[in-house]
């Protein structure tokens, strides 16, 4: 029978499912899994420049559909790195449609991921990642001060001058005891978010699907299990603290001062805990995966359009049918092939040639991540993504846009000399420099990054760069109509290198005034002739 308040939760659920989170973000709270995990064994780990690049805050928010704090970090972790392989994507795949298929199975698991979702749960991730609190080399101290004060408590029986030791004993306890409390509070949201962890993890254990992602996963909450008592005090604790408590709170606030109980059950807790890192990861893994495949669930039924991707073993080709933006509202779908070239867009400022190469990075992040594509077709080489297309004076460093543009892509041409596929994403390439040395430059890195297995996908708006680079790349551009007042920009990628001009137009419509125009035009078609007659000599 439901109750009202599972008859409500249910509501809240189904509507829920498809749609954007309501919720603020905590960024700094959702990288601390990622920032501190051990990447050694992925593929490649998305760096901050890359992930700046491509808006991915904005993009985890679109995608973040999670209803647990671990599974949010989880899903974070995810995005940035991608893996070696896709062996699992077939059992994720099959416990997504699962998701969407199954409302009952899916209420029950967002019901049991929601207990997981109050701030304090962000720091499950700090005790296997981080280092714990070591005990003082005085500690012994606090292990003699404990023994001696049950000693005079219960001789106190038979000799009551011993009060006043006791009572001696007592002010040295309450004097530690205060001391403790700083080491203390670093644990008393960590500890009880612990157990409600392990809790969740044994109940979602229970059903056969979930339970194939880790069926080895019994022993580790097995270990778990053996520390629930220790840490039981630390969520009584919690909770009383929380509740007000008062009269509870005070005697037991007394009989821990007495025997000195927080600090020695703190630091006996801590040290078994630090053994126990692997164990405590591995189910913080199950629910934060199962969080994350729910999260891909909810945003895929949300989606008009996606698709899982084809990765391939076949290099340097590239398939796409109708990919879009997904943070664009009513993005304009494209399509492209690439085999065997890269690709160099031109096209004017606005028309979309950097929000596509943005379009190609996303989906192909997201294809190998989560295996869900914002397109009808996307078909890839397993790729490292990098990218140069966001760049600022640094000022405080005193490096100029130039410097910081050649040290970005530097690391670009390093990359080239790895067997693995990379693909690099380039807007406007050295246009902190010169026209000769920007074409004569950008032509012989962009040869450079292309060679081998590589595929880069370049913007700029030197129509000589596109003649010198067509044996190498494919040639594509955007423009826009001008037309009396108004300038239409229709976002369609079209074959071929750029040939109007409407930079000068585009003045024009906006009342520049006439000897501007006049001038533009006479410099314009000057530079035009002295192109051409080099090219004939050539």
């Amino acid at each position: 029978m439901i109750n009202k308040r599972q008859r409500k939760f249910r509501e809240k659920q189904l509507k829920a499912f498809g749609k954007l989170k309501a919720d603020s973000f905590n960024f700094e709270q959702i990288e601390r899994y990622f920032r501190k995990k051990d990447h050694s064994r992925d593929f490649q780990i998305l760096s901050d420049k890359t992930c700046n690049d491509l808006d991915f805050q904005e993009l985890f928010m679109f995608l973040d559909r999670t209803n647990s704090k671990v599974g949010q970090q989880y899903l974070f972790n995810k995005l940035r790195t991608i893996p070696f392989d896709s062996k699992d994507n077939a059992g994720h795949e099959k416990l997504i449609d699962k998701f969407v298929q199954d409302q009952d199975f899916r209420i029950y698991v967002q019901n049991q991921l929601g207990k997981l979702n109050d701030g304090e749960t962000f720091y499950i991730s700090s005790l296997f990642q981080d280092e714990h609190l070591q005990k003082p080399k005085w500690f012994f101290v606090v292990q003699l001060l404990s023994f001696a004060s049950v000693f005079s408590f219960l001789m106190m029986l038979f000799y009551p001058a011993i009060l006043f030791i006791s009572l001696g004993i007592f002010i040295v306890n309450f004097g530690i005891h205060y001391w403790n409390k700083r080491n203390l509070y670093e644990y008393l949201g960590s500890f009880p978010q612990l157990l409600r962890l392990n809790a969740v993890g044994r109940e979602l254990y229970k059903n056969d699907l979930l339970k194939e992602i880790n069926p080895e996963l019994h022993e580790s909450m097995g270990v778990l299990d053996k520390l629930n008592n220790r840490m039981l005090f630390f969520k009584v604790e919690s909770k009383l603290q929380g509740d007000f408590e008062a009269i509870f709170f005070g005697i037991m606030e007394l009989f821990k001062i007495l025997f000195l109980l927080e600090p020695l059950l703190l630091f006996g807790v801590l040290k078994h805990l630090d053994t126990k890192r692997k164990e405590i990861e591995d189910v913080f893994i199950f629910v934060g995966e199962i969080d994350s495949l729910l999260s891909i669930a909810s945003l895929r039924t949300g989606l008009l359009n996606f698709c899982i991707p084809t990765i391939t073993e076949e290099q340097k080709v590239i398939i796409t049918g109708n990919v879009y933006h997904p943070l664009i509202p009513d993005c304009v779908r494209n399509s492209i092939q690439v085999n065997g070239k890269s690709i160099l867009l031109t096209g004017s400022n606005m028309s979309g040639k950097t929000s596509f190469i943005r379009t190609i990075g996303i989906n192909t992040i997201t294809g190998l991540t989560l295996n869900t594509c914002f397109a009808e077709r996307f078909s890839m080489p397993r790729m490292r993504v990098f990218s140069a297309i966001r760049i600022s004076d640094d000022l405080m460093n005193d490096k100029s846009y130039y410097f910081e543009e050649v040290l970005t892509i530097k690391e670009m041409i390093d990359q080239t000399k790895n067997s693995d596929a990379n693909l690099f994403l380039l807007d406007e390439i050295f246009k902190g420099t010169n026209t000769i040395e920007r074409i004569s430059a950008g032509k012989a890195v962009l040869s450079s990054l292309t060679k081998g297995n590589n595929i880069v996908f370049v913007s700029t708006h030197d129509i000589e760069l596109a003649d010198l680079l067509k044996m190498e790349y494919e040639l594509y551009h955007f423009s826009e109509k001008v037309d009396n007042k108004m300038v239409d920009f229709d976002y369609k990628l079209k074959d071929g290198k750029l040939k109007n001009r409407n930079a000068i137009r585009i003045l024009q419509i906006n009342d520049y005034p006439e000897e501007i125009i006049k001038e533009a035009i006479e410099i314009s078609k000057k530079m035009d002739n002295i192109t051409e007659t080099k090219t004939a000599e050539k």
